[in-house]
């Protein structure tokens, strides 16, 4: 045995004790550690054995909010940022590992042309590749539907005008045909063709009203997803190519209306209570359905006790739970101007849906077509947070629903704009959360807040245009004053930026997040992206009541004094000291992340995807069709080298 020299000796011991120092620093700092704190501890550390750099790992990871008080906001901050950090460090970094969660999650092998989605995706730097959760849950209870029915909807719900449905129609990797057409399909056309090349042939029902479409009872649907689940299977080898030369889709050469075609069941609902429609859908034991719920039960569900504060952004616009509450204090609700639903599970493609809703969500058409009311651009946001006021804005039109001289004060948008009109609220008195006086910062219900001159100073709030009455808008004569349109350079001046519902959902929500400000939403509505964004932590949930809308205010900005510094102004003896580092925090998280996760190239790749997915729905072989391959062939364009693959496989 050859004996070390006496140098190499003393530097094999000083690696060594190096080697020991570094173990035992890292224990200490684990200890204690759990969730998602040592999920961001192990992120931090560098791993020897890999030989190739994760093809997202140039991503900063903060560590979590920590809180400086115990206001109920602070500490949803703080939950929020763990939740995030969580969704951060459980990314697939390679193909393998993407198909691998694939199969885990939803028992089945991907579409086919899943290989190359993947590829697309990577070259336009998805940040996520397993975050599609939308389309899944969108399409999964059409596994219950037999393809060629699916096929057959998809291809004639257009021909009657007055049901608001367009085709899209592709054949041969292209778009060519457009039957019904509105400014919504042509815009979603020009989307499409950026990825059609991709695509199977298949015919699109797009949605053309406002107002999404689709309601199935609660039992029809527990039906719908138990066949879904019961058909699950990973066959051996599948076809990694759709099927050619179907029938069922439309024939573009013939004239007239086909022998046969299936009925999506439409029924007018204009002006009628939405929730007699909708609470079809909710579980039995729901409180739209159960009567024996009380409105508080409801509301602890969502939001907290002290403050009123939505601590469940999904269950706030759950029209299971808030329902009964707001059924007529928003417009879609009792006053829908465009309602033709259905209670038949059919593929139709929209914008967006309320919870108890079953159509097919894609990005919005605001989001994708180029339009300077909802765009946003920097060159107009200039000021940086701390040169911004102290104030929230909001601008728009009385849309909503159908107005009249009896309901319009029940409207979502007038009962935001009066809230926070100082004039109105002269005498009344709100809930906000206000410091203990024996005990800073610990807080308590201040229940008789005048918030008159608060508003006056820190909101910016009004209608700049009626529109949507009946007979006619005279009657908002002596109520609203109008105010001057606010072009984005003006609004982003603001710190706060408020985004509420009009007809149905908010096409200005991706800019202010993208804004320099915070984003303050309130909405029934979904979208493509709300598995995206996460709330408290890229920007800031308001309930739908806007009864939490000054606690959220005067979180943020401060309000009066503590009593040895002095007596409390106007406000009596309410003080909420200023959290403004909180406000900025958010706003730049919101900021970043949009840029990461609500690109255009985002749109893209989750339409391709979604696409792909609808195209396995409809193939009558859609059982034995998909990739079945273990994403090995892309290994070396992940950069995985043999010690991964090594690993992988142990």
């Amino acid at each position: 045995m050859t004996v070390p020299k006496p140098r190499k000796r003393l530097l094999f011991l000083a690696i060594a004790s190096f080697a020991l120092i570094a173990i035992v620093a890292n224990f200490f700092i684990f200890v204690g550690l759990t969730g998602a704190d040592i999920a961001y501890q192990f992120s931090r550390i560098p791993l020897p054995r890999l030989s190739h750099k994760p093809w997202h790992s140039d991503d900063k990871i903060e560590g979590p909010y920590e809180p400086r008080d115990a206001h109920p906001i602070s500490q949803l901050m703080a939950e929020a940022d763990k939740k995030w950090l969580i969704y951060e460090n459980t990314r697939s970094t390679t193909f393998r590992q993407t198909v691998t969660k694939y199969r885990r999650k939803y028992g089945r092998h991907p579409p086919p042309a899943f290989d190359d989605w993947y590829k697309f995706a990577r070259k336009k730097n998805v940040h996520n590749i397993d975050d599609f959760e939308q389309i899944m849950d969108d399409l999964r209870p059409f596994w219950a539907i037999e393809p060629k029915v699916l096929r057959d909807l998809a291809a004639n719900m257009w021909r009657d005008e007055k049901n608001g449905v367009a085709g899209i129609h592709i054949r041969d990797h292209k778009v060519v045909k457009e039957s019904n057409r509105s400014w919504r399909s042509e815009t979603l056309i020009t989307l499409i063709e950026k990825i059609a090349s991709y695509l199977p042939d298949m015919d699109i029902a797009m949605n053309r009203l406002d107002q999404p479409r689709v309601v199935v009872p609660w039992e029809d649907m527990q039906a719908h997803l138990k066949k879904e689940q019961d058909t699950r299977q990973l066959r051996p080898n599948v076809q990694n190519t759709f099927t050619i030369g179907m029938d069922g889709l439309l024939n573009l050469t013939a004239e007239g209306q086909p022998p046969h075609q299936e009925d999506p069941a439409w029924f007018a609902a204009h002006g009628k209570q939405y929730m007699d429609t909708a609470k079809l859908a909710c579980p039995p034991e729901s409180h739209a359905r159960n009567n024996d719920m009380s409105k508080t039960d409801a509301q602890a569900s969502y939001k907290t006790r002290m403050g009123g504060v939505i601590t469940n952004f999904n269950l706030s616009s759950d029209l299971c739970t808030v329902g009964p509450e707001i059924q007529d204090q928003h417009g879609f609700l009792f006053s829908g101007s465009s309602i033709i639903p259905t209670n038949r599970l059919v593929p139709i493609f929209g914008e967006c849906k309320v919870n108890v809703n079953s159509d097919i969500l894609f990005p919005a058409n605001m989001y994708w077509k180029h339009d300077e009311r909802y765009d946003y651009d920097e060159k107009h946001d200039k000021l940086a947070w701390e040169h911004k006021p102290d104030s929230m804005i909001w601008r728009g039109v009385t849309s909503g629903g159908a107005q009249n001289a009896d309901n319009w004060q029940k409207m979502h948008r007038q009962r935001l704009v009066r809230i926070v009109n100082s004039t109105i609220m002269g005498k009344e008195a709100v809930r906000i959360l206000s410091e203990q006086p024996e005990k800073q910062g610990e807080y308590e219900n201040f229940r008789h807040f005048n918030p008159a001159e608060f508003a006056a100073n820190h909101t910016d709030v009004g209608f700049t245009e009626t529109m949507s009455c009946v007979p006619d808008c005279a009657f908002y004569n002596d109520v609203f004053s109008m105010k001057p349109m606010a072009p984005f350079a003006e609004q982003f001046k603001q710190k706060f930026l408020v985004d509420v519902d009009g007809h149905s959902f908010s096409g200005r929500w991706h800019a202010f997040l993208e804004s320099k400000s915070l984003g303050i939403k309130a909405t029934i509505f979904r979208e493509w992206h709300d598995s995206r964004l996460f709330a408290w932590r890229h920007f800031v949930p308001m309930d739908n009541l806007y009864d939490d809308v000054y606690t959220i205010l005067t979180y943020f900005i401060g309000v009066g004094a503590r009593p040895e510094d002095g007596a409390a102004g106007p406000t009596d003896d309410a003080y909420v000291p200023r959290h403004d580092a909180e406000g900025k925090r958010l706003a730049n998280q919101g900021r970043e992340w949009a840029k990461k996760v609500l690109r255009r190239e985002d749109i893209e790749i989750y339409m391709l995807r979604l696409l792909l997915e609808y195209g396995r729905i409809i193939d009558d072989n859609r059982d034995r069709i998909g990739y079945d391959g273990d994403g090995s062939e892309l290994d070396k364009y992940d950069g995985v080298a043999q010690t991964d693959k090594d690993q992988v496989a142990h």
